[in-house]
């Protein structure tokens, strides 16, 4: 498969084009800066440089002409205010679910987070706040496209450990963490299982293998 990244530097994205490249796909990643370029050849994706937050429709669909898939791994980041949870987090999955169309990329995969679903809980901090809205309002765009095959995906609290290849998803899981390597090897298996279209899931650390938690899901 041809799969496309926005956000390509991310943390999670360069672990997915690590695993996507060692299978044999072919991964693009879009980022923002060029001296990010070095980092995505290093994972073996080619590097795309186009800034999502300036970038046309038409500018970001001609980097998706041909592929089979699209990830959306982008995200404003530590350290950003409330301004751009919403240019990057809501506005630049919108531009990206756009270009998908125009491109006739079907397959379109979210990486969300959990508690996007609902108002934030009063003393909540007001960036954080910012960004899960800013994450629910781009699910909501994404679920009402008919012209795209997704599926949603949503973590509990991120980690940098060692993947334990263990996993618990499910529609709703409950909290917990879960380290960016499980999250990543997550997203492969569900590229490649059609049956988890149009499904927004829970994901957090577990006992089943991957693999097997995706396919239990994709017969339910």
């Amino acid at each position: 498969m041809r799969i496309v990244i926005a956000g390509g530097h991310g943390q999670i994205a360069l672990r997915l084009e690590r695993l996507l490249a060692k299978r044999g796909d072919e991964v693009a990643g879009i980022v923002r800066r060029p001296e990010q370029a070095g980092d995505l050849l290093a994972a073996g994706a080619e590097p795309v440089v186009c800034d999502l937050e300036s970038a046309s429709v038409e500018d970001v669909a001609r980097h998706l002409e041909g592929a089979d898939a699209a990830v959306f791994a982008a995200g404003a980041g530590p350290g950003s205010g409330t301004e751009r949870k919403d240019t990057v987090d809501r506005a630049a999955a919108a531009l990206f679910a756009d270009a998908a169309e125009a491109a006739g990329v079907r397959r379109f995969l979210v990486i969300s987070s959990m508690g996007a679903d609902r108002e934030p809980p009063e003393g909540t901090d007001p960036v954080f706040a910012a960004y899960l809205r800013a994450k629910g309002a781009a699910d909501a765009d994404v679920r009402s496209r008919a012209g795209l095959d997704w599926t949603i995906l949503r973590p509990g609290r991120l980690t940098d450990g060692p993947g334990t290849g263990l996993v618990t998803l499910a529609d709703a899981t409950g909290r917990g963490d879960i380290p960016r390597d499980d999250v990543a090897a997550t997203l492969v298996e569900l590229l490649d299982e059609p049956r988890t279209i149009g499904r927004t899931l829970e994901l957090i650390g577990g006992d089943v293998p991957v693999a097997d938690a995706v396919g239990t899901v994709a017969a339910h």
